[in-house]
């Protein structure tokens, strides 16, 4: 049976979730199913969604670094959220992390299901964990972190693989992106910074900052013929590594922004990703890229799984042994089955828990008949 006549509802906040849920969309959409998608003003949401051409409505804001200001929004988007939620009358929602949805759904006693695979943000995952009616979790992680954050064990949906398999399990790598930004293929490094503004960075970094200032100049100095994209998450991150790295803004091969399209094709053409956080790394690990991830925190599970399974990630957190670590991998040349489809022998050993959404939801609507 198709979902003709079923109502779904889902919202985006962040931009991973816009690059994870953009199969899935299509999906409940290939089944007939109407969808209400909403999405949160953070980082480059707006922007990966308008790359992928989804149809959504604009509701809300993420709330920055003060407490203050997070739970502000968080009462402004709930009431900009009720009015669409009540007009559209969904028959389920779908989300990864939004507070705000659940909180919602959770209300109006709608069916609902997420993901998480970041126990460590604790505020977020308190306030969804007990209102979700499933959530779907990697076996990576450990259970009892879930169940200590007030998690049913009946709730949770545990799968073999990690999220950004979701979006990479399909992916055909295209090289236009290469002629498109002037780029040869192993000869440009992607940077990404630390989400410093994050409630769980609270406390670790000023919103503003960056390692990167710290270790970029001895790496570019290496090897200056190289290009680099230095990617950062806000405006005052942006104006912080300018002001830092004022004697290198000027050159050609290095870009400073928060956002650049096609990331996913930019990491697969690439010699290096080094990133703060864990999405980025995990992507380019996936994809058979050497990667370095230096998140000021303990390695996460994620990262211990592709570890294990033998995809090439690092977790160093010092800025002279992510210099040393740099150098040693933009020293070699690229391996000889760097950039062909090897990586997706090893990604299909491995569950997609967007099949695993799609199955659960539409068998619970199914069921309404």
């Amino acid at each position: 049976m198709s979902l003709l006549n079923k109502k779904i509802w889902i919202d985006i906040e962040e931009p991973k979730t816009g690059i994870m849920f953009n199969r899935l969309l299509k999906k409940f959409q290939k089944e007939g199913a109407e969808l209400l998608i909403t999405a949160r003003d953070y980082d480059s949401t707006f922007q990966i969604l308008d790359d992928l051409h989804v149809k959504y409505q604009k509701v809300g804001k993420h709330g920055g670094e003060k407490l203050e200001d997070k739970l502000k929004t968080y009462i402004d988007r709930l009431s900009k959220l009720y009015p669409y939620v009540i007009k559209f009358a969904p028959d389920y929602f779908v989300t990864f992390s939004s507070v705000e949805g659940t909180r919602i759904s959770y209300g109006l006693n709608i069916p609902s299901i997420g993901y998480n695979d970041e126990p460590r943000n604790v505020p977020v995952c308190k306030q969804i964990f007990p209102y979700l009616d499933h959530i779907i979790t990697p076996m990576c992680v450990p259970e009892e972190w879930y169940i200590h954050l007030h998690a049913n064990p009946e709730q949770l949906i545990r799968y073999n693989g990690i999220d950004e398999i979701a979006w990479l399990s399909e992916y055909e790598p295209n090289p236009n992106i290469l002629e498109k930004n002037e780029l040869e293929k192993g000869k440009f490094v992607i940077i990404r910074s630390e989400p410093s503004f994050a409630s769980y960075f609270i406390g670790k970094l000023k919103p503003e900052e960056t390692l990167i200032s710290q270790f970029f100049p001895a790496i570019f100095n290496q090897f200056p013929n190289l290009k680099y994209f230095l990617i950062v998450r806000t405006e005052k991150q942006e104006l912080y590594l300018k002001k830092k790295l004022e004697k290198y803004i000027d050159n050609s091969n290095v870009i400073i922004t928060r956002f650049m399209p096609n990331m996913v094709d930019l990491c697969y053409f690439s010699a290096l990703v080094i990133s703060g956080g864990g999405t980025i790394v995990r992507e380019s690990s996936l994809l058979n890229v050497p990667s370095i991830e230096f998140f000021p925190g303990d390695t996460a599970p994620q990262e211990h799984f592709l570890i294990k399974n033998g995809f090439p990630l690092e977790h160093i957190k010092e800025s002279e042994k992510i210099i040393g670590k740099s150098i040693e991998i933009l020293s070699k040349k690229p391996h000889h089955d760097r950039f062909n489809d090897s990586f997706k022998k090893k990604i299909m050993q491995f569950e997609n828990p967007n099949e695993i959404c799609f199955r659960i939801v539409k068998e619970n609507l199914i069921k309404e008949v």
